[in-house]
């Protein structure tokens, strides 16, 4: 070796002790991190390719589009994890109606596609529940992974699917926990009568120690099919419930409530988003190894819109005969109608369905009571802007009209129970204020479980409380009294609610499972060929005067876009707070020279601020005309509790550390189920 020679290698062998020194534990940093990204998807519906068969348009949703965020994401991380968290199965033409149904023995087309696209889990909805078990057996058999749920039991004690998976990912080992809403056994009752469906937290910790414990598990990814805060009695489908009792839990993909949501509570990343594949779940999850153990360092949920995204053409042709499939049945021409169903709403924003009588709510109550014999029908508008329109009709309009898959109820009611119903369903709306000029919706209840009601005649009273809001009820022309007995027409889903409820109490006289509501309205618009939009105009809403001298001006600015009707928080009730000419003068959106036109003065802050809440929000106010309150003495025998918009009864009793049970015993409560805004709550000392 010359001079020059050992001189370049001597620099050499400095240079690499030097790299060594400054390099080398960034190598062993990188080493001992890893980046896991986990993209959740939820309340699919159906959706396979981007186009809705009742409209017969392409729109941004889902599997189609999803696929191409996957793809990409699996680019930037190979370290990613696909997983489903149900209600997956059901929710389309191509599902409901062809492939649930009349092509059972087919392949199941959602399933043959997430095999496609590589899916490490799929956790099991309600919805998922409404074609039987069979369906999800056969789902089972099929699927390239595993289908799970935790909470839900044979009655053997056996679980009914796997309660969790283990996935490798980089060396890291993740335990995949997957939850279904306890309430399935409430609204799919005679689907699940071999199943029990306990409380998802109770159950999380149950299988975290089986996990942590015995599988040796890193890491712990959750997947429930169920909201946020829940709404069960003990807290059983409460996702808030459920990650304060199991902080072990690292990410979680949620659903059910149709919801955006990505934000870290507690140590869990939490993401949920709306249904029919709109947005993927994405959480990334950077884990560091401390010793032989791999610890969750930094955790970040977000959303990605699928709308940024074009289709995956090979997922379409992976999926190309199921949709040519639902696209040839759609051929078939069913009937005519004359003229549209269902009226362009006076102020947009607010569905006509909803505050009056309407010949699309008046065809399916129609069928109703054709196929059962009831004497009174109830039904829901499922659809703010559902219509049958002129012209051909097809089984998309029927499922415009009618889009979940929902079986026929015929039970006998008395004329107690079926008034009670309708108070229920009355508490849609809210109270009536001098000044307004539009009808509005309760924010805390949903637009489908709002009742037209058929076979009576009624009116809807919004200036009196909720509960007391039926006047005028006749059954061919007779008053309904309580002890009447009388045939009521339902859907199977408002039957098992109202049921549970202990608002009626009777069993079905009639039961059209597993023929769907939906097939007897086809049949019925098929035999007549062609229908008429007809409206008897049974009920209508009064104590409500709406005809303001500046009503016109309101409702021009709604439609120029000056003003805005409200949706509610999650965007599942329309118009939520109605348009108050006071409000609306005291926000600056009525010019003054109008006001005073008119010889309007707008509110002080004071008068504002005492006036305000008409709205039957969550804070609600309490009722207008209070009655003296007396002196407590210092230790008080009772408390009174006047219960808001939104309360039942078992959360008041949980607020007070009592039970339901003794409230409605203390108070005398015919129906504990049935409380209403501004009663007032007697709470028993201790």
């Amino acid at each position: 070796m010359n001079f020059k020679t050992k001189k370049l290698f001597s620099l050499m062998v400095t240079f690499s002790l030097l790299l060594g020194i400054f390099v080398t534990p960034a190598i062993a940093n990188e080493e001992n991190t890893i980046k896991i990204t986990i993209l959740g998807t939820t309340d699919i519906h159906g959706n396979i390719y981007d186009w809705s068969y009742e409209d017969a348009a392409e729109k941004p949703l889902g599997l189609a589009r999803i696929y191409s965020v996957v793809q990409k994401v699996r680019e930037e991380n190979p370290n990613t994890l696909l997983l489903d968290n149900g209600d997956t199965l059901q929710g389309t033409i191509l599902t409901d109606d062809l492939y649930n149904k009349t092509k059972i023995e087919d392949p199941n087309p959602v399933i043959a596609v997430m095999n496609f696209m590589g899916y490490d889990s799929m956790t099991l909805g309600n919805h998922e529940f409404n074609f039987g078990l069979s369906l999800i057996e056969k789902a089972v058999k099929e699927a390239e992974f595993p289908i799970l749920s935790a909470n839900i039991y044979k009655k053997d004690g056996t679980s009914f699917v796997e309660p969790y998976a283990i996935k490798e990912v980089a060396g890291v080992k993740v335990g995949i926990l997957g939850f279904t809403h306890p309430n399935v056994q409430v609204w799919d009752k005679d689907k699940v009568t071999e199943l029990e469906f306990k409380s998802m937290a109770e159950e999380a910790k149950k299988y975290i120690k089986i996990l942590k414990e015995e599988e040796k598990v890193d890491i712990i990814v959750g997947t429930a099919h169920a909201g946020l805060e829940g709404g069960y009695p003990d807290g059983g489908d409460s996702v808030r419930v459920l990650i304060e009792k199991n902080p072990e839990i690292d990410a979680l993909i949620i659903g059910h409530d149709h919801i955006n949501l990505h934000e870290v509570i507690g140590n869990t990343a939490v993401g949920a988003s709306v249904d029919t594949g709109l947005n993927v779940i994405r959480i990334d999850l950077t884990l560091q190894k401390e010793g032989d153990e791999w610890k969750v360092i930094e955790r970040t949920p977000s959303l990605i819109p699928v709308a940024d995204y074009s289709s995956s053409e090979e997922l379409k042709e992976c999926a190309k005969e199921y949709h040519e499939s639902t696209l040839d049945f759609l051929k078939e021409i069913i009937g005519v109608a004359t003229d549209d169903f269902h009226p362009e709403p006076e102020v947009p924003g607010i569905p006509e369905g909803q505050i009056r009588d309407t010949a699309v709510m008046d065809i399916i109550n129609t069928v109703q009571l054709k196929a059962t014999g009831a004497d009174v029908s109830a039904a829901a508008l499922f659809k703010t802007d559902s219509n049958l329109k002129k012209g051909e009709l097809n089984f998309a309009d029927i499922f415009n009209i009618y889009k979940y898959p929902n079986t026929l109820i015929g039970v006998e009611v008395t004329g107690a129970e079926l008034k009670a119903y309708m108070e229920w369903s009355a508490a849609y709306y809210n109270t009536y204020r001098p000044g307004d000029v539009t009808i509005s919706f309760n924010p805390n209840i949903r637009a489908y479980n709002y009742d037209v009601f058929a076979g009576v005649e009624y009116n809807i009273d919004i200036s009196k409380p909720a509960g007391e809001r039926i006047v005028n009820l006749k059954l061919n022309g007779n008053e309904v009294k309580d002890d009447d007995v009388i045939k009521l027409a339902i859907n199977n889903y408002r039957y098992d609610g109202l049921k549970g409820m202990g608002i009626i109490s009777g069993e079905p006289y009639f039961n059209s499972d597993p023929k769907s509501l939906r097939t007897y309205i086809a049949e019925y618009i098929s035999e007549k060929g062609t229908i008429d939009p007809e409206v008897d105009n049974n009920w209508s809403i009064i104590g409500a005067d709406l005809n303001h001298p500046l009503r016109d001006y309101i409702i021009q600015e709604i439609k120029a876009g000056n003003i805005n009707i409200e949706p509610s928080a999650d965007g599942r009730t329309p118009n939520v707070k109605p348009m108050n000419v006071f409000d609306l003068a005291a926000e600056g959106k009525i010019p003054a020279e109008l006001l005073k036109e008119h010889g309007i003065e707008i509110p002080s802050t004071e008068e504002s601020a005492v006036e305000e809440p008409a709205v039957e929000e969550p804070k609600a106010e309490e009722p207008k005309e209070k009655e003296p309150v007396a002196e407590e003495p210092a230790v008080a025998t009772t408390q009174t509790y006047v219960v808001k918009a939104g309360d039942v009864l078992w959360r008041i009793a949980r607020q007070f550390g009592t039970t339901w049970e003794k409230l409605a015993e203390f108070n005398s409560l015919k129906n504990p189920h049935l409380i209403f805004p501004g009663q007032k709550i007697l709470i028993p000392a201790n």
